[in-house]
């Protein structure tokens, strides 16, 4: 891929920066006032990325952090592994099982590169260098606020849930985790 894996790492940090300085739509939860939380969080993002499956598991920072908001039901994971999850997910997830199943879900997204991908199709290779290098002030941060707003494709989300399975069948907890929170999900009328 001619966008390299620094490259993720920095749209990924620009994401953290305009996801972290808008705390009224982005509300992220202390690590250390919720340390309890975030301990039980890091330990299942530690088991994903210690089963010998995940690629960039040294090259990428796996930054996770938690938001407060209990009616999303979503978690999402920016290029280069900043991993954030809602309070909505979890307190609807039936058993940490199906939190693993979503924390290998998202960090395929990263490890697969599938944003990284998505920009290289939307802006092209040279728009996306010249965003990246900051030959264009100003562009990579319209590049984060583009890359929230990011839909995967089919294929993406289906191999994110492939590659969960992949990561989750070393640990402890059953690989079909993101098989059954889409079930969940489709069962109470969700996507």
């Amino acid at each position: 891929m001619a966008i390299s894996e620094e490259d993720d790492i920095k749209m990924g940090l620009s994401v953290m920066n305009q996801i972290e300085s808008n705390p009224a739509e982005f509300p992220v939860m202390d690590s250390i006032q919720y340390k309890e939380a975030y301990g039980h969080i890091y330990r299942i993002r530690d088991m994903v990325l210690n089963s010998g499956k995940v690629y960039y598991k040294n090259k990428f920072p796996w930054r996770i952090r938690l938001i407060r908001d209990d009616k999303t039901l979503n978690a999402f994971c920016t290029p280069g592994g900043y991993i954030y999850v809602y309070t909505g997910i979890i307190k609807y997830l039936d058993n940490e099982t199906q939190l693993a199943g979503v924390m290998g879900h998202e960090i395929a997204h990263a490890d697969r590169r599938h944003s990284a991908n998505q920009m290289l199709k939307q802006y092209g290779l040279t728009a996306l260098i010249s965003i990246l290098t900051g030959a264009e002030p100003g562009l990579l941060e319209q590049l984060a606020v583009n890359l929230l707003l990011l839909k995967y494709s089919r294929s993406d989300e289906t191999e994110a849930d492939d590659y969960s399975v992949r990561y989750l069948y070393p640990t402890e907890y059953d690989p079909r985790g993101a098989k059954f929170v889409i079930e969940k999900l489709t069962a109470s009328g969700g996507s």
